[in-house]
């Protein structure tokens, strides 16, 4: 620390670019303490330090014996108090988790010790160092939050454990899905809807949900013990209703457990298959050489759909693109809102497919589709539908909403069908094959890097830009953090240190994302574990990615 003061002391009202010669490592009492990397100017961002506290400093010894989930959360839960404590100092900033447990680099655990990394903004005054504000930031305040949250006796050690706990059972809920030939399960007592459409806090006062008799499943949960709630089976399920009745919101609410949630949530005890991917419309979104023939063909000008590319997808082409690259990436099961669908890509009534003859009409909507999915492909979808009844024909399982509650209508649907048959037409093939593995060019990655200077920077969690290049990823809805697309581009840089293409890039990606993911990244505290599915969604909408 006498270090760290002395040369405080030396550059006292400097230029603010002396502070680069305080990059280095300084020892504390209690812990080491990193600077990485140091802010060219006050309206730069922040600069990038490290703390490290040795295991025999925290008492907290014992977390080395648990389980990596269990690990996990109680890593998640130091970087909340660290975020807590910091809160009042806008010169320390860590990065705060939200409703998510995420696998996050704002706390680390090592054989050695606690290392916290995290951002101090420096002071100044009109670009001039102010070393007192520095020495008070680096020498007092910060030394407190650092131990305050890494030291057993300051912190809430019953809360939490219950933290780490809610995350071990939502592993073992979700590992009991397969087992059971379920996509999702949704716990009675669970709250679904959100305060807002920008906040994904949970309603006041809300409904609690209650399951339905038929599809009612008790799971066992380590430390909960027996949890009963609504089993969502695999196969072709749809959610139906009238408007405002909670059918979208059921669908977010199972799409967002991908991902475990804190106690207190309402959907910590709501699990999907972590291979779950919802699918839209995304008009203006690139494409690059997706088989797009058991979907769309026969387009004009004779422009091949079995290597689809475009810089200006149309809704249906956008859809059809993503359930298949998603199929390509590893996903077992789809989920889809109507209203977020292209309505030519989910269905051809009778009447239309009277006025236009198939052989003038491109697209094979997916409702003819859906059952080769799950017959030929083993792939569940779980479907938003208000609008059309005709894909109660193939519908295994059909759940009503109504007032936020679910009631099993599956009986009831089979009667309509008997009552009301369509009277459309069955459009398309027998055969539905596995989309192809495309190849990723590495060499493009690193040309775009190259030209745009290196740079992977996020502001928030619907851009990353990659070089020069900014994608849009407002349609991606399963992310859930800024912190995981940060990390995308820095794995994305990772692979571009290989030379030609990558035969399996989805595989590779996997293969990136192991449990020590972290330990080949940047010593940056803001990157938390993405899926493999959403770091290839995320390639798949850059303009100038080069597929073969």
């Amino acid at each position: 620390m006498q270090l760290l003061e002395a040369k405080l002391h030396k550059i006292d009202r400097h230029n603010y670019r002396s502070y680069s010669s305080m990059r280095g490592e300084y020892t504390f009492v209690d812990f080491d303490f990193f600077i990485d990397t140091v802010q060219a100017d006050p309206y730069a961002p922040a600069s990038r330090v490290r703390a490290r506290r040795k295991w025999a400093l925290t008492d907290l010894a014992w977390l080395k014996d648990q389980s990596q989930d269990y690990q996990r959360a109680a890593r998640d839960f130091i970087a909340r108090q660290f975020a807590d404590l910091s809160q009042q100092e806008n010169g320390i900033q860590i990065d705060r988790p939200g409703q998510v447990i995420l696998d996050r680099t704002a706390v680390v655990f090592d054989e050695e010790g606690i290392e916290l990394r995290f951002r101090i903004n420096l002071p100044a005054d009109d670009r001039k160092i102010i070393a007192k504000k520095a020495m008070n930031l680096m020498t007092f305040t910060m030394p407190k939050i650092i131990r305050r949250s890494t030291i057993a006796r300051e912190l809430p050690i019953e809360e939490m454990k219950r933290h780490c706990e809610a995350v071990e059972d939502q592993v073992a809920l979700r590992k009991q899905l397969e087992e059971n030939n379920l996509l999702a399960f949704v716990a009675d007592g669970s709250v679904l809807p959100r305060l807002a459409g920008n906040v994904d806090l949970p309603m006041a006062n809300a409904i609690p949900f209650e399951c339905p008799a038929e599809l009612a499943i008790e799971l066992d949960a380590p430390h909960k013990g027996k949890i009963r709630g609504m089993g969502v089976p695999k196969g072709i399920t749809m959610i139906v209703g009238g408007g405002f009745h909670g059918k979208s919101t059921l669908l977010n609410a199972i799409e967002s457990s991908v991902y475990d949630h804190i106690p207190g949530d309402g959907r910590e005890y709501i699990v999907t298959d972590e291979s779950a991917t919802k699918i839209r419309a995304e008009d203006g979104r690139c494409v690059h050489n997706v088989d797009l023939s058991p979907y769309i063909s026969n387009l004009p000008m004779g422009k091949d759909t079995a290597a689809f590319s475009t810089q200006d997808a149309s809704g249906s082409t956008s859809q059809a693109s993503w359930l298949q690259e998603s199929l390509e990436a590893g996903a077992k099961a789809l989920l889809i809102d109507e209203d977020t669908s292209a309505s030519n890509f989910m269905i051809r009534d009778e009447r239309m497919q009277a006025l236009i003859s198939k052989k003038d009409e491109p697209i094979t909507p997916l409702v003819d589709r859906i059952a080769l999915l799950r017959d030929q492909l083993d792939i569940s979808v779980l479907l938003v539908m208000g609008g059309s009844g005709d894909y109660l024909d193939v519908a295994d399982t059909v759940i009503q909403m109504h007032n936020y509650q679910a009631l099993d209508v599956t009986a009831k649907a089979k009667e309509v069908i008997a009552t009301h048959p369509t009277r459309r037409t069955s459009e398309g093939s027998e055969i539905l094959p596995l989309p192809r593995t495309r190849q990723l060019n590495r060499a493009a990655l690193k040309t775009m890097l190259e030209d745009g200077k290196f740079r992977i920077q996020v502001k928030n969690k619907t851009t990353l830009r990659f070089g020069r290049e900014l994608i849009d990823l407002q349609a991606l809805e399963q992310i859930a953090d800024s912190s995981q697309l940060y990390t995308v581009g820095w794995l994305w840089f990772q692979l571009a240190q290989g030379k030609g293409w990558e035969k399996q890039p989805s595989k590779a990606f996997e293969n990136m994302l192991n449990d020590d993911w972290f330990r080949t990244m940047p010593h940056y505290g803001d990157l938390a574990k993405p899926r493999a599915i959403d770091v290839m969604a995320v390639l798949n909408r850059m303009r100038k990615a080069d597929f073969k």
